[in-house]
């Protein structure tokens, strides 16, 4: 591209900038909102009502999946018409629905509302009941060859057969006066037949004969789309052949904790940044603010595709974004100690520009794809808290790629081909080449090896220890049972808590919260349902003069929520790490690398338990955050360093393999540690300044980060060496060692027996 069009551009992409972040800030007129109100929020921070409902059905595979399909399509058709915009509606393992109501508040209304059986009903155009959903055995979707599109099959039981024959051949006469209005609130034709599900008219086809057979047909001119066939087969269907419903796991939670959780999340995020952009600018002058730009741009990019999608933003979203941030950050560093790399062998700046983005071109995108294999993969197989995290960090790697390679690098070219700005001092780099900030490393990694490993296996064996003694701290994310959380207006004895809710033998655990300890949080590994947690709080209404307002938490887990829990991580775990080797694999011609890639993942994950045993800290779903950052910034990372080791090994003989490696984790390190830096400057504001529900998801963040940059400069690379060192090993020095080893432990044998005598 001409220099000329390239400042076109960069112009247009800086107005751009400056579009969007006015628009997030102030919206357009009337047409489109602030992106705060632009942002669909889920339960966590917008408050509300979820509940996890289990199907009791016999069937499996196929009739399993329709069955599922036709009950969430009634579900959907129950909350749209109980008004609430924002429900969700999904389907989670083979035979569980997830309904998300936010804003709702009567968490008991709302569960039995959207949990009673269907009512399918047919009515003649007076209201004349004709016959109900037990009369229906079957309806499907068929081509319309007369009106073209789709038409609609509705099979009837003999007695429904029966009934519907009648009610024909009532519409049919032309004596039945109309009374009711159809979808958009218009009487219906007198010879109607109206279909209403859960008292909501979904159609009325006029009868143009009676209809005595046990099947019917539902057409229209022009006929039905594919999408509006099904959908009305599905809502018949659904009154047909109703999956009861068993509450497995509900929640109702005010939407005062989630608008704190979201206001202090987002100040202390724009202070976490803003100390990102500025270390950015320290370290690397121009190019940093350039990265600033990119970065800025990036967030508006990641914010309102989640919006033009439709996307929830949860609190493992935000821990998401938090992540890709991170990841968007090191691209630009990647790239930048590239050219810097350039410039210290004597370079111009323009040609260490263009040689440093093509270096570090390969490396971008193997980190970025790594982890976009692993969110990938998590979003496919993951529960909803976890396809909230995948789909944030799916979003933020693709365009952390983008603004890097592309809208960075049209900043940087134009910068180096500058007479004024085209400078060393202006790219971080003094006039002798040197870096302004720079750390000259030269730690023997491969040398010290055996300590890194021992360091580890302390940590697992002290953790496995106390995991075994003490057991794991599970949250009633995993144990099963209940949680409510009062605001009690000022601090109140716990004892006198207990003692007013004694007669229901909970045996619960109770602590204060909130500032000043004026709130309480009761805990009980008995499961209470919906009703009975509403018995339980109208007890302590009534003791302390408070009301329904006050309660700001109630949640009920069943007790195999906790497995499903542990099991749905494992398996998405483990089949990302497959993926991971099998990409990795492909990329580096070299099985070995991955392989010590996935060893580092099983370590990260060995050594996250093992610290949260250590420390009691508690396992809930924060923790499948903590793992979940393992594997995405863990992989990031390592990656990067085995790419300077792939490409340095054509300077370097195989006998030179110790020197290689710790040569490449050496040139790697800084970059390693801005990356961590970066990362953890946007989580510190958020875990000082945000509410408990937060800090709960940044502790695991934390920690995952941490481990994750350990093992990837301190062992996977270790580990590789362990896989190859054999290579750089000539055969008659093969056979020398070994030698060795037995003439030293032949000696030692002979030294024992020398004692024992």
């Amino acid at each position: 591209m001409k220099k000329g069009r390239r400042k076109v551009l960069a112009v247009l992409i800086a107005l751009l900038l400056i579009a969007s972040w006015t628009i997030t800030f102030t919206g357009i007129g009337d047409k489109v909102g602030n992106l705060g109100k632009e942002l669909k929020y889920g339960l966590d921070i917008n408050g509300g009502v979820y509940v996890l409902l289990e199907a009791d059905t016999p069937e499996t595979g196929t009739e399993l999946t329709a069955i599922m399909n036709q009950t969430k399509s009634v579900l959907e058709n129950r909350v749209n018409a109980m008004g609430i915009s924002e429900a969700q509606v999904s389907i989670e393992g083979t035979n569980r629905l997830r309904v998300e109501m936010p804003g709702v508040e009567n968490a008991e209304e709302a569960i039995e509302q959207i949990g009673r059986t269907a009512q399918l009903q047919f009515f003649l155009a007076d209201g004349t009941l004709a016959l109900t959903g037990e009369g229906i055995s079957d309806s499907q979707i068929a081509n319309d060859t007369e009106n073209g599109g789709y038409k609609i099959t509705i099979d009837f039981t003999s007695e429904g057969s029966n009934l519907f024959a009648d009610a024909t051949e009532k519409a049919y006469s032309g004596q039945v006066e109309a009374k009711m209005t159809d979808e958009e609130g218009n009487l219906v034709d007198p010879s109607a037949i109206v279909i209403c599900l859960d008292d909501e008219v979904i159609s009325a086809p006029t009868v143009h004969e009676k209809i005595n057979s046990r099947s019917c047909e539902i057409t229209r001119p022009g006929g039905f789309s594919e999408t509006e066939a099904s959908s009305l087969s599905a809502l018949i269907r659904g009154g047909a052949l109703p999956a009861n419903l068993t509450e497995i796991n509900s929640s109702v939670q005010t939407a005062t904790i989630g608008a704190n959780a979201l206001q202090l999340s987002v100040k202390a995020g724009a202070i976490g940044l803003g100390l990102v952009l500025v270390i950015m600018v320290i370290v690397y002058g121009l190019l940093g603010l350039i990265a600033d730009l990119a970065l800025l741009l990036y967030i508006q990019l990641v914010l309102w595709i989640m919006a033009g999608m439709g996307s929830v933003l949860t609190l493992p979203g935000i821990a998401g974004i938090i992540l890709s941030i991170g990841m968007a950050v090191d691209s630009n560093v990647i790239i930048f100690t590239r050219i810097r790399e350039e410039i210290a062998k004597g370079k111009s700046v323009k040609v260490a520009v263009d040689m440093g983005y093509h270096a570090a071109l390969t490396t971008v995108v193997d980190s970025q794809t790594t982890t976009l294999v692993a969110a990938f993969v998590l979003y496919l197989f993951g529960t909803t808290s976890v396809k909230g995290f995948a789909l944030t960090l799916m979003i933020g790697t693709v365009m952390s790629v983008i603004t890097a390679v592309f809208i960075t690098q049209l900043f940087v070219n134009l910068l180096a081909e500058s007479k004024t700005f085209g400078k060393n001092r202006f790219f971080g780099v003094k006039e002798d080449g040197t870096p302004k900030f720079s750390w000259k490393w030269n730690i023997r990694f491969i040398e010290n090896r055996k300590k890194f490993y021992a360091i580890s296996a302390i940590v697992m064996i002290i953790g496995l220890g106390f995991g075994i003694v003490k057991g794991f701290n599970y949250g009633i994310d995993f144990t099963g049972g209940t949680m409510m959380q009062i605001d009690m207006g000022k601090k109140v004895d716990i004892d006198e808590v207990k003692d007013t809710i004694a007669s229901y033998d909970l045996n619960p655990t109770v602590v204060y919260a909130g500032e000043g300890n004026t709130q309480i949080v009761i805990r009980t590994i008995k499961d209470l349902k919906s009703a009975e947690r509403t018995e339980v709080i109208n007890t302590i209404e009534e003791k302390y003069g408070i009301s329904d307002d006050d309660v700001l938490a109630s949640e009920e887990f069943g007790p195999t929520v906790g497995k499903d829990l542990r099991q749905n991580a494992i398996k998405s775990i483990l089949i990302a790490a497959v993926c991971m080797l099998i990409y990795i694999r492909f990329r580096f011609k070299d099985w070995r690398y991955g392989l010590a890639a996935v060893a580092g993942l099983a370590h990260d994950v060995l050594v996250t338990l093992s610290i949260y045993a250590i420390f009691r800290i508690t396992i809930n779903n924060p923790f499948i955050a903590g793992i979940l950052t393992v594997v995405g910034y863990s992989i990031n990372d390592t990656i990067v360093v085995f790419d300077r080791i792939r490409e340095n090994t054509k300077f370097y003989k195989r006998k030179q393999s110790v020197q290689l490696i710790d040569d490449s984790i050496n040139q790697t390190l800084s970059r390693s540690l801005m990356t961590s830096l970066t990362t953890f400057l946007v989580m510190v504001p958020l875990f000082v300044m945000a509410s408990s529900e937060l800090r709960g998801f940044l502790i695991p963040l934390m920690i995952g980060v941490f481990v994750g940059t350990y093992s990837s400069i301190f062992l996977c690379s270790p580990v590789f060496y362990e896989l190859t060192k054999k290579e750089g090993i000539s055969k008659y020095e093969d056979n020398r060692q070994k030698a060795e080893k037995a003439r030293k432990k032949g000696a030692k044998r002979r030294e024992d027996e020398g004692i024992r005598l």
